[in-house]
């Protein structure tokens, strides 16, 4: 059976609790002045984050890496359901600007007694290889998730 046919290798799910609640999750994922402090892994930068937050509305979006390289992604906006679900396509641009294979993103936010219970799914994927290089780079980008809602939770602390 060919990779690509094996939902394993295909898929991507996460799931994550964090110490804040659901309308604020949300508003972590839809709103530039948030996505500024999480969006990509350790060591990443956003220095670019535009978005059109509307059904078929567009994003785009570019993560420094820490030796300054820059990866462009690109997507359109599918759902907006606040606080619950949010689903977005999703593709990284090749140097010339173009979009390469578009996955879709799928988040929804459960409220757990105050606090949320993240699910993100991803799919579909070329390979394993590709699905786990996303799964590293969307974990680490969770925890810079968890420690800027903690900073918003308890300002005093974060000085």
């Amino acid at each position: 059976m060919p990779p690509t046919t094996d939902p394993a290798a295909t898929e991507l799910v996460i799931t994550r609790l964090f110490n804040a609640p659901r309308q604020l999750v949300y508003e972590a994922w839809t709103r530039p002045e948030h996505l500024a402090h999480w969006s990509g892994p350790e060591g990443f930068t956003t220095p670019h984050h535009e978005m059109d937050l509307r059904v078929g509305g567009r994003y785009r979006a570019c993560l420094r890496s820490p030796d300054g390289q820059d990866h462009w992604v690109q997507g359109v906006y599918r759902e907006l359901r606040a606080p619950e679900r949010l689903s977005m396509t999703h593709a990284w641009e090749d140097a010339s600007g173009q979009p390469g294979l578009e996955t879709l993103v799928t988040v929804t936010f459960t409220d757990q007694d105050g606090q949320t219970l993240m699910t993100f799914h991803q799919a579909a994927f070329e390979s394993s290889a590709s699905r786990d290089g996303h799964e590293g780079g969307w974990s680490s980008s969770f925890h810079r998730l968890a420690a800027h809602l903690a900073a918003l939770r308890s300002p005093a602390e974060s000085h």
